[in-house]
C-alpha cells in the first residue's frame, strides 16, 4: 500500500510527530544499535540502518556497514524517502533496474547498494517517521518471513519512541509542577499532594494467595521523597512489583522517582523479563539526564506467579539491598541480587537476577536503606543483621503484622531516621486455598 506525503497538512503533522519524539541529532544508543545488528543478522545483509526522514534530509540514528561518519543523507527518492511513502515493507531487488533507486547517492557512490528493503516506523496515530533498512551490494530476493521480521523490528523502534515520549511527558509535568511551587510558595501543599499520588500507589492490590502490606516514611520537609514502590497485574497469571531508592531526597528526587515509576510500569508491559525492564529504565534515565548531573537509583523489580500452593518469584536487582526471604520455619535468606549495578549511571549497566518459591507461611521483605542505615538512640547503625534477626521473629506473620512491627522499630529511631524509608512485605498465608484461573 502506498500513500502520498505531498499534502502539506499531512507532511506538517508528520514532522510535528517526529519533533515530539526528540530523536533527531541524538547520540548513539544501545537499543537502536541492537535493532540494526539484529536486522542485519536476521536478513543476512552486510548493511542495516535505522533512519528518520526530516524536512530536507534523512537522518541516520544507527547503522552498520555504511561509511564511517555517515549521519545524514539528502532526501533523495529511491530508498528511505520512497519507503516512507508505504505502510508495508518496501523492496528493491536490483537498484539498477529501478529508475528512482538507480540515481540514489548510496547506489551511485559508496557502498554501491544493489539491494534494498525497508519497513516503516509507524506511530500509534499512523505517522510514518522513518524506516528500518537492510541493504546489500549485490541484487537479491527476500522472503515474506524476512520482511515480516523487518516489520517487527520497525514496530519495536516505534514502541521505543512511544515509551521515551511517554516518560518525557511525565517528567515534564513534574518539572512544571515543581517550578510552579518555587514561584508560588502558597501552592506547595497542592504540589505535595499531587506528587504523592503520582509516586505511590493508593493501596496494594489483592494478589491471589498472597498477603501484601506497605509502609512509607518521608524524611524530607517537602513531604515528597525518593523512594518508590508498586504492585500491579501484568496479565492473567502474573503480577509485577518493584521497590527503589533515588539518589537524593525532596522535590528533585521526586522528579526522578516519578519518571522511574512510570517507566517501570510502561516497560513491564512489553519487556520479557525483569532484567530487560531494568535495562529499559537505565536507558530512559541515561537519555533524560544526558549531560546533566547523574540521576540514578537502586531498584528491585520482580514478577510474581501464584501457583495455587504458593508463589514463584523472579527478581532483578540494580544496586539495591537484596530482598529477604523469611521462611515459615524462621530461617531468613537473601535473594542474591548482589552485583547488580546502579540504574541510570552507566550506559551498559548489568543487573543481577535471582528467583525463589514461597510456600505457605513464607514471606518476602523488601526495604530501602533508610531502614538499615538509621541510627539507634545510642548512635549505632541499625544494620542488616539486626533486621534479619527481627525478620526471623516475624516468620509466618501476616504482612501487615510484619509492617506494623517494623513501623514500631522505625519510630524508636527518632531523629536517627534521616532518610526516606519504604517497606514492601508480602507473605503467603499458612493455609493457601487453590485459586482458579
Amino acid at each position: 500500500m502506498t500513500a502520498t506525503l505531498t499534502d502539506p497538512d499531512v507532511e506538517t503533522t508528520r514532522l510535528e510527530a517526529l519533533r515530539r519524539c526528540q530523536i533527531l541529532d541524538t547520540q548513539p544508543e544501545g537499543a537502536f544499535d541492537r535493532v540494526v545488528a539484529l536486522a542485519a543478522r536476521v536478513l543476512d545483509t552486510p548493511i542495516a540502518s535505522v533512519t528518520f526522514v526530516d524536512t530536507d534530509r534523512v537522518w541516520v540514528k544507527a547503522q552498520t556497514g555504511l561509511p564511517d561518519g555517515l549521519h545524514e543523507l539528502g532526501r533523495d527518492p529511491g530508498l528511505c524517502t520512497s519507503a516512507i511513502l508505504r505502510s508495508d515493507p518496501y523492496v528493491v531487488s536490483d537498484t539498477l533496474d529501478d529508475p528512482l533507486a538507480g540515481d540514489h547517492p548510496l547506489v551511485r557512490g559508496e557502498p554501491g547498494v544493489r539491494f534494498y528493503a525497508a519497513a516503516p516506523i509507524v506511530t500509534t496515530d499512523g505517522h510514518r517517521l522513518g524506516t528500518v533498512n537492510v541493504m546489500d551490494v549485490k541484487p537479491r530476493e527476500v522472503t515474506e518471513a524476512a520482511l515480516s521480521s523487518l516489520a517487527d523490528l520497525a514496530a519495536l523502534v516505534a514502541s521505543q519512541l512511544e515509551t521515551r515520549l511517554s516518560a518525557r511527558s511525565a517528567v515534564t509535568l513534574e518539572r512544571r509542577l515543581r517550578q510552579q511551587a518555587e514561584a508560588e510558595r502558597g501552592r506547595l501543599e497542592l504540589l505535595t499532594s499531587t506528587l504523592r499520588k503520582v509516586l505511590l500507589p493508593p493501596s496494594p492490590p489483592k494478589v491471589p494467595g498472597l498477603d501484601i502490606a506497605t509502609h512509607y516514611h518521608v524524611a524530607s520537609a517537602d513531604q515528597v521523597g525518593g523512594d518508590f514502590f508498586d504492585v500491579f497485574r501484568l496479565d492473567e497469571d502474573n503480577w509485577a512489583f518493584f521497590l527503589g531508592d533515588v539518589c537524593g531526597k525532596g522535590a528533585d528526587a521526586a522528579v526522578v522517582t516519578a519518571l522511574a515509576r512510570h517507566t517501570l510500569r510502561a516497560a513491564a508491559v512489553y519487556a520479557g523479563d525483569p532484567e530487560a525492564v531494568l535495562a529499559n529504565l537505565n536507558m530512559v534515565l541515561m537519555d533524560e539526564f544526558l549531560g546533566a548531573d547523574p540521576c540514578y537509583c537502586t531498584v528491585l523489580y520482580g514478577v510474581l506467579t501464584p501457583t495455587g500452593e504458593g508463589v514463584t518469584v523472579n527478581v532483578a536487582g540494580g544496586g539495591h539491598p537484596p530482598a529477604l526471604v523469611v521462611r515459615a520455619d524462621g530461617s531468613v535468606e537473601a535473594l542474591h541480587t548482589h552485583g547488580g549495578m546502579l540504574v541510570g549511571l552507566l550506559p551498559e549497566a548489568r543487573f543481577a537476577v535471582a528467583g525463589t518459591a514461597l510456600g505457605p507461611g513464607d514471606g518476602l521483605l523488601l526495604y530501602t536503606d533508610g531502614l538499615t542505615e538509621a541510627r539507634t538512640p545510642a548512635g549505632h547503625m541499625y544494620g542488616e543483621d539486626r533486621l534479619r534477626n527481627l525478620a526471623a521473629t516475624l516468620a509466618g506473620q501476616p504482612a501487615q503484622a510484619v509492617v506494623t512491627r517494623l513501623e514500631e522499630t522505625l519510630s524508636a529511631f527518632g531523629p536517627g531516621l534521616t532518610d526516606d524509608t519504604a517497606i514492601l512485605s508480602m507473605t503467603v498465608p499458612p493455609s493457601v486455598k487453590r485459586h482458579s484461573r
